[in-house]
C-alpha cells in the first residue's frame, strides 16, 4: 500500500504538470475543460467497473461518488482555491457571470439527478424509472453540451482570468509549447489519468477494510473514490489560484462538477441495461439539506465577482460538515 500511494502522488504530479502544458497551448478555458473531462471520463469508467464487478452493494456507488464529487468541488475546491488566493492578494477576482452560470448548472444537474428520484412515484425507493432514467440522461447532456458551447464560443471571455495589476501573470506570457510537445504531453496526461484510476481501484480493497474497521457507512467509499480522483485537478487549481487567477480555478472545480454529472448519469443510465439490481440515485434527507446549503452559499460566493477569506472559511466549514456527517451519519 506504501508503494501503491507513492505511486499514485506521482501520477497526480505528472498528471498536473501535462494538463498545464497542454492547458497554457490550447488556451483558457478550453485547457481546463480538457482535464475536466478527462478526469471525469475515467471516473466514469472507475465506478462502472465497481460496479460490474461488486455486487449488489454498490447499487448506490455511482450517487455517492457524484454527490461526492460536488461536494468536493464545490466546497473543498473552492474553498481551498479561495484561501489561497485570498492569503496572497487578500480579495480576489472572477467574472461573475461565468461562475453564476456555471453554478446555476451544476445545482440544477444535481436535483434533477440526485434530488428529483427520492420524490418520483412511478417506481419505490429512490429510483428512476427507465424512461425517467433516459428523459435523465438526454437533460444531463444536452445541459452540459450547452454549457461547453457557452464556455468555449459564444461567451469564451467570461471563463478567462480576470486581469488584475500587479498579479504574476509571468506563466501567460511564456511561448505556448509546439505541437508535438503538446501531444506528448497530452498522451502522457491520458496515461498518467488512467494510473491514477488504476492505483486508485487497487487501494479501494484496503479502503473498505478500513472503513469496515471505522464503523463507517459503505457511502464513504465514494468520498473516498472522489477524493483521489480528483486530486490532480485539486492540485491544478490552487496553483492557479496562487497565481490569482481564481477563474482558471472556478472552471476547474464546476467543470468537474458539471462533468461529473453530465457524463456519469448517461454513463450509467446506459450501462443499466446489463446490470442487475435497482440504480439508487435519490439522496437522502441529510445530504439533501447539504446541498441544498450548498447551493445557497455557492450563489452569494459568485455573485459579486469579488471574495475574501471569509467565503472560504464558510466553504471549507460545509465540506468539513459534509466529511464528518459521511463518517459518522
Amino acid at each position: 500500500m506504501l508503494l501503491v500511494g507513492a505511486a499514485l502522488v506521482a501520477a497526480v504530479l505528472v498528471a498536473v504538470y501535462h494538463a498545464e502544458v497542454v492547458a497554457h497551448r490550447i488556451g483558457e478555458p478550453f485547457g481546463s475543460l480538457t482535464l475536466a473531462v478527462a478526469v471525469t471520463v475515467i471516473e466514469v469508467g472507475l465506478i462502472l467497473s465497481l460496479m460490474a464487478t461488486g455486487g449488489p452493494e454498490t447499487a448506490t456507488l455511482a450517487r455517492d461518488t457524484v454527490f461526492a464529487a460536488i461536494m468536493i468541488t464545490c466546497n473543498g475546491i473552492v474553498g481551498l482555491c479561495l484561501l489561497v488566493g485570498t492569503l496572497h492578494h487578500r480579495v480576489v477576482a472572477f467574472h461573475a457571470g461565468g461562475s453564476s452560470g456555471a453554478l446555476a448548472t451544476v445545482i440544477t444537474l444535481a436535483t434533477l439527478c440526485l434530488v428529483l428520484p427520492a420524490f418520483t412515484t412511478t417506481t419505490t425507493g429512490p429510483t428512476f424509472s427507465e424512461s425517467q432514467l433516459v428523459f435523465a440522461a438526454i437533460v444531463s447532456i444536452a445541459l452540459y453540451g450547452v454549457y461547453v458551447f457557452v464556455q468555449t464560443v459564444w461567451h469564451r471571455d467570461y471563463f478567462l482570468p480576470v486581469p488584475v495589476e500587479g498579479s504574476d501573470r509571468t506563466p501567460v506570457h511564456l511561448p505556448p509549447p509546439s505541437n508535438r510537445t503538446t501531444l506528448i504531453s497530452l498522451v502522457l496526461l491520458i496515461g498518467s489519468l488512467v494510473a491514477v484510476v488504476g492505483l486508485a481501484k487497487t487501494a479501494s480493497p484496503a479502503i473498505e477494510s478500513g472503513v469496515t474497521a471505522i464503523g463507517a457507512p459503505l457511502s464513504v467509499v465514494g468520498v473516498a473514490i472522489a477524493l483521489l480522483v480528483l486530486l490532480p485537478e485539486t492540485l491544478a487549481a490552487v496553483r492557479a489560484a496562487r497565481r490569482n487567477r481564481l477563474q482558471t480555478s472556478f472552471n476547474l472545480a464546476l467543470g468537474s462538477a458539471l462533468a461529473s454529472i453530465g457524463l456519469t448519469i448517461p454513463g450509467i443510465a446506459v450501462a443499466s441495461i446489463w446490470t442487475e439490481g435497482p440504480l439508487l440515485l435519490g439522496l437522502g434527507a441529510t445530504e439533501t439539506v447539504l446541498l441544498a446549503l450548498t447551493a445557497v452559499v455557492g450563489t452569494l460566493t459568485v455573485s459579486e465577482g469579488l471574495a475574501t477569506v471569509l467565503q472560504s472559511a464558510v466553504h471549507l466549514l460545509i465540506f468539513a460538515a459534509f466529511l464528518f456527517i459521511a463518517i459518522t451519519p
